[in-house]
């Protein structure tokens, strides 16, 4: 299993910043690291997005042995994962962000494909 314990802080900012403009429709991506580092988001084509989900078209993906994971905002103040994050969660990827309202640099957590809850230092 791939080890990641680090995000690049200006892709953090993306994140938090990407959320933040679509608000409060839910943001969605796919994250890819070079390696221990989250460096990147993936944005598919055709991801669809409202106030109460999103959903990446994962078919989209192009063979990518850098993708590690996903991140995806929640309109609410809640960055923890619903039922359909959890399952989502153990089918694809190592590591899952969830950023919640205000998207800041304190309403973000990241979790593993297990659904529990880990730690990413912020670098760079």
């Amino acid at each position: 299993m791939k080890r990641i314990s680090c995000i690049d802080r200006e892709t953090l900012r993306f994140i938090l910043n990407a959320s933040r403009s679509i608000h409060p429709r839910e943001f969605a991506g796919v994250l890819r690291a070079a390696g221990d580092v989250i460096k990147e988001v993936l944005l598919l084509p055709g991801t669809l997005s409202s106030d109460e989900s999103a959903v990446l078209r994962l078919y989209m993906l192009p063979i990518d042995p850098s993708a590690c994971g996903t991140v995806h905002s929640h309109p609410s103040s809640s960055a923890s994962p619903s039922g359909e994050d959890l399952t989502f969660f153990a089918k694809f990827g190592y590591v899952h962000i969830i950023v919640a309202f205000p998207y800041d640099e304190r309403s973000w957590k990241a979790y593993n494909h297990r659904g529990k809850e880990i730690t990413l230092e912020v670098v760079g």
